[in-house]
């Protein structure tokens, strides 16, 4: 990727790991009733603007909640960079956080780390991506879901797409992570919209939620499949890379992209045509939902219940 498609990063400095201090979720009594309880939002990849628009909109919100909780903001620097994920669930967890906020990584590899931590007392809420639900009940984790429906959302987008092709009309899907419920919750729509349409899913190939795969995915595919009509990637990152791929392959007439969490960079791409819709997750909130549902939780000392976030199509 040259200089021009890395300027469309949004910036974010990895220095946001802080450390997590905290005691357990049972309720508190004597002085320490007064303290604050601190909240760990644990992300994935900082260099994807979708979760830096999640720190904001959390960060806000804690700033008009001071006197409620502190807040704990860190992730990792690439999507795939489970392992320190990891790490940075037995952080919070040997350092006392009260609460994790996790949008996790992989959904199936967080889940003992997550379950030690909830057996030392640490209320775990899930957000974004979904904890694989056998993983989850064999390690007899308790974690409630705050999160839209990805299906769904990536079906809609998919019609977007739709309403411009032609029955038997070839399209390639770029997915994300392949281990990541999301991200096969976002294939799954995206099939669904494309066989309705009667449109051929000529390959499916991961682009493991980075621009930069999904730029050399992308290029493969125009290159193997002259015939291709539309690019579908799982989110806006890949689409970026997607739709540069187009543009270097002369083909930005031809070839139509969609992506989906309508993150700021794609603002433009929207505006011109370069990308056919995508999907907006309100990022902003997303974290939010899931603070509000452990302060509750933690407040009531029960478990909350699973909280279902809206997710709606953006299109020119």
């Amino acid at each position: 990727m040259g200089t021009g498609m890395r300027a469309i990063v949004v910036g974010v400095t990895f220095g946001m790991l802080l450390t997590l201090v905290g005691c357990k979720p049972a309720a508190p009594s004597g002085p320490a009733a007064d303290a604050r309880p601190k909240v760990a939002l644990i992300m994935k990849s900082l260099a994807n603007d979708f979760f830096a628009t999640m720190a904001e909109g959390a960060q806000q919100h804690q700033a008009t909640h001071a006197a409620d909780y502190e807040l704990l903001v860190s992730g990792i620097k690439n999507e795939t960079d489970i392992g320190e994920q990891v790490n940075l669930v037995e952080q919070a967890v040997a350092q006392g956080a009260r609460a994790i906020i996790v949008a996790p990584a992989d959904s199936k590899a967080l889940v003992p780390a997550l379950r030690r931590a909830q057996s030392q007392g640490v209320l775990i809420v899930n957000i974004d991506n979904r904890l694989d639900a056998d993983v989850v009940r064999q390690a007899g984790l308790q974690a409630a879901f705050v999160g839209p429906d990805n299906r769904d959302g990536a079906r809609r987008v998919g019609e977007a797409l739709a309403a411009q092709l032609k029955a038997g009309d070839e399209v390639a899907i770029i997915e994300g992570v392949t281990t990541t419920f999301n991200g096969q919750q976002r294939r799954a729509g995206f099939e669904d919209a494309m066989k309705a349409a009667g449109a051929s899913i000529v390959a499916i190939q991961s682009g493991e939620w980075e621009m930069d795969k999904a730029n050399s995915v992308a290029a493969n595919l125009l290159s193997s499949h002259p015939k291709l009509r539309a690019l579908l990637c799982a989110n806006d990152n890949m689409a970026l890379g997607a739709a540069a791929a187009v543009a270097a392959a002369g083909k930005s007439k031809g070839v139509m992209v969609v992506g989906f969490d309508n993150i700021a960079a794609i603002k433009s791409l929207l505006a011109d045509g370069r990308l056919v819709a995508s999907a907006d997750q309100h990022a902003d909130r997303l974290a939010v939902e899931g603070i509000e549902l452990a302060l509750a939780s933690l407040k009531s000392g029960q478990p909350g219940a699973d909280r279902a976030t809206p997710v709606d199509v953006v299109t020119r």
